[in-house]
């Protein structure tokens, strides 16, 4: 009987970072067991960790280059396709280049694209696929707290006596860390759910249920604290101590009138006074959100509410307290942490003058860019030259009908990825990467928590790590010398001494720990469970800052001829753009295809019954899912996954940013619906 090996490393789907084994036979993998002494999970895994392994040996992995002759793809060398590479990218205006990568990648892979494009392209032109995630949750709580993270550890959310889930489904879309919260609920914990659709996370967790009208979350809790301040159940010493501009918001709050704020939320002043008391009077309140309120045009004013309504009771600094978002990546903390950013350098320094000077003599390189570059979509729109690693525009941004026409017209479009997805069949040039399980590398979680990834098998064909191209078009490009890395741990020894927060966390630690959260200053240091435990923030004055948010409406309303809200979003079964998920046996025969919610009232109006062809469409284009008729979803409201390219719900959704964040909004689009097959 052939022996089996047990390689430990971390699932590769959303953030929470849960820890498992690959169960290898003759060098490949054929199962995953649980890791029962991982902190973060303690053994347990939900269905897409429990079939993680499947999606490497799916079809149509990318084995060698390839690159487009008269509309068709050919095989290539490595050398072949990086020259091509190489003669577009030298001479090309920095302006003109802008490099998108991903959150599923590994911290190793993101700095050094980073190092790349800012020394060798020397442009600040990148972004992340966590842009149309959490681009709205940085600038929320840099503004009033001093750092765009989660505060507290997924661990220590046990430790909440009062949790608010604002706009997360986390029973489906992080169920690892929904039984940290089932756990704080065993122990007394009230559970408070914000959204508009009644999720099984409502059902099974809510104690109070606040299902709001859709987009309208500003004004629900500026109720909330209505009640608060008039009640007298803020928390005026740490008010006093350790903020700013609380005046300036009680003011605002005070004109508010409670009548309307009922009418535009659709929640009664009773129940927002039982959930503002429940939280109020909590010895350790916690606030967990994801997309649901990170993706509208208002989503940073949605995350600063959240936030004044932290300060507002003392909830700060203590386990089981703060703010805290959600990651979907399994890297989506990394990503910012390196600096693949259009606005700030590694370790979150503001791109500036003195952050260029600063970065290029740490890294021997002058003329380091001092301007911000521009943001994905600007990317697309506006770059001639576009090298897209491990993400599916294609499938996530919005308006991809837009996008594809802009994909088609640019000079240069290099996509390194494991398939040929929908992306990848427009670019230019292809290039094979390595999965997670063929590669060693780090990434950071949800909850800053930073973990080592065993390579478990060799890579298939000629994929190679994500970090390596890089390093071999700076060599062809004249800056060998900079880009020496032989080893991904190599690149994480530079990540030590580049980014403070990362400095005492070293591979050695990490192949012993089950992760270390930052800051983690020193290799003494054991990691940081909870942000802010010594009363001060992260802001220039160290006290955090109230922020005034008004409600304002979505910037597509519900009208006549569109007369339904949208919301798109991610189910239990089935992963972001499905490369993964949709390569894997199990998953699909759980969630095959696309499926349109809606509620029974409007199913009858409509002419629709369960399981009708339906079809839905937005000012932008049409789908055509399964209707699914459901009261889980309010009068007026439909519910779509985004997981399905033949289907693909980005095909309804606009371009329509909020400043400062750049963010679609991906839950409150104005559509029809009919019944198909007319």
């Amino acid at each position: 009987m052939t022996e089996l090996d047990y390689v430990p490393t971390i699932c590769p789907y959303c953030g929470t970072g849960c820890g498992i084994y690959l169960v290898i036979n003759d060098g490949v993998i054929v199962g995953v067991e649980p890791w029962k002494e991982h902190p973060v999970n303690e053994g347990k895994n939900c269905p897409k960790g429990r079939n993680a392994y499947q999606f490497i040996y799916g079809e149509g992995r990318l084995e060698k280059p390839l690159i487009k002759e008269n509309g068709s793809f050919k095989e290539a060398t490595w050398d072949e396709a990086l020259g091509l590479i190489v003669d577009k990218l030298k001479g090309a205006d920095p302006s003109s280049v802008g490099f998108i990568n991903s959150g599923r990648t590994t911290n190793e892979d993101l700095y050094v694209l980073q190092k790349f494009a800012r020394c060798v392209m020397k442009t600040n032109n990148m972004d992340n696929s966590s842009r149309f995630c959490h681009s709205t949750t940085v600038p929320g709580l840099l503004s009033t707290v001093g750092a765009g993270v989660m505060e507290t550890s997924t661990i220590s959310i046990e430790k909440a006596d009062c949790i608010i889930l604002a706009g997360v489904n986390i029973h489906e879309t992080y169920p690892l860390i929904g039984r940290r919260v089932e756990r704080a609920k065993e122990k007394g914990a009230k559970v408070i759910v914000i959204d508009p659709r009644e999720t099984i996370t409502a059902r099974i967790y809510a104690d109070i249920f606040l299902q709001l009208n859709p987009a309208t979350d500003i004004a629900l809790l500026n109720g909330l604290m209505k009640i608060i301040i008039e009640e007298g159940l803020e928390d005026k010493e740490f008010i006093e101590s350790k903020t700013s501009g609380f005046e300036e918001l009680k003011s605002y709050i005070s004109k508010l009138d409670m009548s309307e704020l009922e009418q535009i939320s659709g929640i009664s002043r009773d129940l927002m006074k039982e959930a503002a008391d429940a939280y109020a009077k909590a010895e350790r309140g916690c606030i967990i959100f994801n997309a649901g309120i990170a993706q509208h045009a208002q989503g940073v004013g949605n995350i600063q509410t959240l936030a004044d309504l932290t300060l507002l009771t003392g909830n700060q600094g203590k386990p089981g307290t703060g703010v805290n978002p959600l990651r979907g990546h399994i890297n989506g903390e990394g990503f910012g942490d390196m600096g693949t950013v259009p606005v700030f350098y590694p370790g979150f320094v503001p791109v500036s003058e003195e952050a260029a000077k600063k970065f290029g003599d740490l890294w021997g390189v002058e003329g380091l860019p001092a301007d911000p570059g521009i943001s994905y979509m600007d990317m697309v729109e506006k770059c001639s030259i576009l090298y897209i690693m491990g993400t599916n525009p294609m499938m996530s941004a919005p308006d991809i009908t837009r996008v594809k026409g802009l994909l088609e017209n640019k000079d240069l479009v290099v996509v390194q990825d494991l398939f040929m997805t929908e992306t990848a069949k427009l670019a230019d040039i292809v290039l094979p990467a390595q999965t997670w399980a063929e590669e060693v590398g780090t990434v950071t979680e949800t909850d800053r928590r930073v973990q080592f990834m065993n390579k478990a098998v060799e890579a298939q064909g000629e994929a190679k790590p994500d970090w390596m191209p890089f390093c071999e078009l700076a060599k062809l490009m004249g800056y060998e010398d900079k880009f020496t890395f032989g080893s991904a741990e190599e690149i994480f020894e530079e990540i030590r001494k580049v980014i403070p927060t990362y400095t005492g966390i070293s591979y050695e630690r990490l192949k012993k720990a089950g992760g270390i959260q930052w800051p983690c200053p020193s290799e003494d240091h054991p990691g940081t469970d909870t942000m802010f435990a010594d009363g001060k923030f992260k802001t220039p004055d160290g006290l955090a800052h109230f922020q005034v948010v008004e409600h304002k409406p979505p910037a597509e309303p519900v009208d006549d001829e569109y007369p339904y809200a949208l919301a798109t979003g991610r189910v239990l079964f089935q992963y972001h753009t499905g490369v993964m998920s949709r390569r894997t046996e199990r998953l699909n025969y759980e969630v095959p295809s696309a499926f349109a919610e809606l509620n029974p009232e409007d199913a009858k109006k409509e002419g629709i019954a369960d399981g009708d062809e339906v079809i839905v469409k937005s000012r932008r284009g049409e789908i055509r899912p399964t209707a699914k008729v459901t009261e889980d979803v309010p009068k007026g409201m439909l519910f779509i996954p985004w997981h399905f390219a033949e289907c693909a719900a980005n095909v309804l959704t606009g371009p329509s940013a909020g400043p400062p964040s750049k963010m679609p909004e991906y839950k409150y689009v104005a559509v029809k619906i009919e019944k198909g097959g007319k």
